[in-house]
C-alpha cells in the first residue's frame, strides 16, 4: 500500500506541472464516459495517472472516470484502483483549486471492498490526504518533499454548508433541510469542485457537503467508484459519517455499472443526524 501512496506523490507533482503548463491554453471540450464535459486537461491527466499506476505490480485492475472499460493490468495484483484524474477541471479557468481522487479496493469495486482512499489538492499549495485502516494522514509538499501535517481535532458540529446542484431541481426535503441550516447560521462554502469543498470541511474540522438526487439526475450526479466511495471511506476513518438519500451508509452500497452515481451526504456527526431525521 505504501508503494501506491508514494506513486500518488509522484502523480501529484506531475499533474500539478501539467496544470501549470496547460491551464492558459484554450480548452475545447467533449463528453466523457460519465456524461460530464471533458477538457483536454482531463484527458492528459488521465493518461498521466494511468502511466504511473501501471508501473505498480500490486495493482490488478484500473478504472478511470474518463474511460468506458476496466483496464486489466496484473493478474497477480492485489488491488483494484478507481480514480478521477482531474476533479473540478472547469474551475481551472477561474484559478480555483482542483483535485484528483483515488479509491483502492480489494476483490471488487463495491463500497465494502474499499481498503484505502486518497485525494490530491492542486491549489496555492500541493496537498495529499490519504486514508487506510490505520487512520487519515495529511501531507503538504514543502520544497521537494511531502511532509506529514497534523489534522486538528474534529468537531461534532461546524457551520459550513456545501450543497450541490441547482436549488430549483432539489427534492422538497432537501430544500427544507438547507433552509433549516441557513436558519441555524450556516455559511455557504461551495465552489463546484468536490475535492476543494470536502477538503475545506476536513481542514475546518466539520460541516456538511451534499449532492442529492434531482429532477435531472434522479440517481444523483457524483460517481460511486471514483468520487463517493473514496470520500465516504475517508470521512468514516475521520470518525464522521457518509450516507445516501435513504439514510443508508454509503459504503454498504454495491454497483452494477462502473459509472453509476448516487445521492450523497458527507458531514460531521451533528449534521448527518439532522439529515437522517429529514430524509
Amino acid at each position: 500500500m505504501q508503494n501506491i501512496l508514494h506513486k500518488i506523490f509522484e502523480i501529484a507533482v506531475w499533474v500539478q506541472g501539467l496544470i501549470e503548463e496547460k491551464a492558459g491554453e484554450k480548452q475545447g471540450s467533449s463528453m466523457n464516459s460519465s456524461g460530464d464535459t471533458q477538457k483536454p486537461l482531463d484527458i492528459m491527466s488521465d493518461i498521466l495517472v494511468e502511466k504511473h499506476l501501471r508501473e505498480l505490480s500490486e495493482i490488478q485492475k484500473l478504472v478511470s472516470e474518463e474511460r468506458e472499460e476496466v483496464m486489466n493490468l496484473n493478474d497477480s495484483g492485489r488491488y483494484f484502483v478507481a480514480y478521477d484524474p482531474l476533479d473540478g477541471s472547469s474551475l481551472i479557468d477561474v484559478n480555483l483549486s482542483v483535485g484528483s481522487i483515488f479509491g483502492i479496493y480489494e476483490n471488487d469495486f463495491a463500497g465494502n471492498d474499499i481498503v484505502a482512499a486518497c485525494y490530491i489538492v492542486y491549489g496555492p499549495r500541493l496537498e495529499v490526504v490519504w486514508a487506510d485502516s490505520s487512520g487519515v494522514k495529511f501531507f503538504r509538499k514543502i520544497g521537494e518533499e511531502f511532509v506529514e501535517q497534523g489534522i486538528q481535532q474534529l468537531q461534532e458540529k461546524w457551520k459550513i454548508l456545501a450543497p450541490g446542484s441547482k436549488h430549483q431541481l432539489w427534492p422538497e426535503y432537501q430544500k427544507e433541510l438547507v433552509a433549516e441550516f441557513w436558519k441555524d447560521g450556516y455559511t455557504l462554502r461551495y465552489s463546484g469542485g468536490m475535492v476543494p469543498d470536502l477538503h475545506q470541511i476536513i481542514l475546518k474540522r466539520g460541516g456538511l457537503f451534499c449532492y442529492p438526487e434531482t429532477k435531472w439526475n434522479p440517481q444523483g450526479k457524483l460517481r460511486k467508484l471514483f468520487e463517493v466511495f473514496p470520500f465516504a471511506y475517508i470521512f468514516e476513518q475521520l470518525g464522521w459519517d457518509a450516507i445516501d438519500n435513504t439514510g443508508k451508509r454509503i459504503l454498504d452500497n454495491g454497483y452494477t455499472k462502473i459509472h453509476e452515481s448516487i445521492p450523497c451526504y458527507f458531514g460531521s456527526n451533528s449534521e448527518i443526524k439532522k439529515v437522517q431525521q429529514k430524509i
